[in-house]
């Protein structure tokens, strides 16, 4: 099996691939219409979900090896109150229990107020849930879809070609050099044909 035969492909066709695998998979298509159904405001099913599969599916391995949970996100920033958040949680975790795998909720109006204290890093105020893909440590995760109107759309504002090529591309814009390495060294203990590029100087 060829797990680098879209590496280097164009835009278009790396984004049509990301989809059919994604509808391919009933498990994260139950999540994306189930984000829908809960009605949370611009939500998005982000990252490992998303690229574990990806990777899984290009080497011929179980569609949900090493997927530890689902990131589901939504942003409010009327109410960015913990409690709040938890309500939301707790609708989601009651929603999705029979899911294969479990999943992780946050408003990404409010990540603000609590990244500093747990990561030590300034984390800017965000504007939109797809915002969040912008501060991954790692390029190569900043990857999330949802549904509109019907159809899959794609989030991803360093393309997908660090994703099909299996390169964990580092994003130096917050100083999280460990997080990116040790993400790293995670995914390649279970992808050995991925490549880490190294953190810039």
């Amino acid at each position: 099996m060829d797990h680098l035969k879209y590496a280097g492909a164009d835009a278009a066709t790396q984004r049509r691939v990301l989809v059919e695998l994604i509808e391919g998979d009933a498990t994260l298509m139950a999540f994306l219409t189930g984000l829908n159904e809960l009605g949370l405001p611009d939500p998005l099913l982000g990252s490992g979900a998303i690229y574990n599969m990806v990777w899984n599916a290009l080497t011929g391995r179980p569609r949900h090896r090493g997927i530890k949970d689902a990131d589901l996100v939504y942003f409010d920033p009327s109410d960015r109150s913990y409690e709040a958040e938890d309500r939301v949680i707790r609708r989601a975790q009651a929603y999705f229990s029979e899911s294969p795998i479990p999943v992780e909720v946050r408003n990404q109006a409010r990540v603000h107020l609590w990244f500093p204290e747990k990561f030590g890093l300034v984390y800017p105020m965000l504007n939109c849930s797809a915002d969040m893909l912008l501060y991954f440590a790692t390029k190569t995760h900043a990857v999330a879809a949802r549904i509109e109107r019907g159809e899959i759309v794609i989030f991803a504002p360093f393309g997908l070609d660090d994703l099909f090529s299996f390169r964990l591309t580092p994003n130096p814009v917050l100083r999280n050099r460990a997080t990116h390495e040790g993400k790293a060294a995670r995914s390649m203990a279970l992808w050995p044909e991925l490549r880490l590029e190294p953190w810039p100087d």
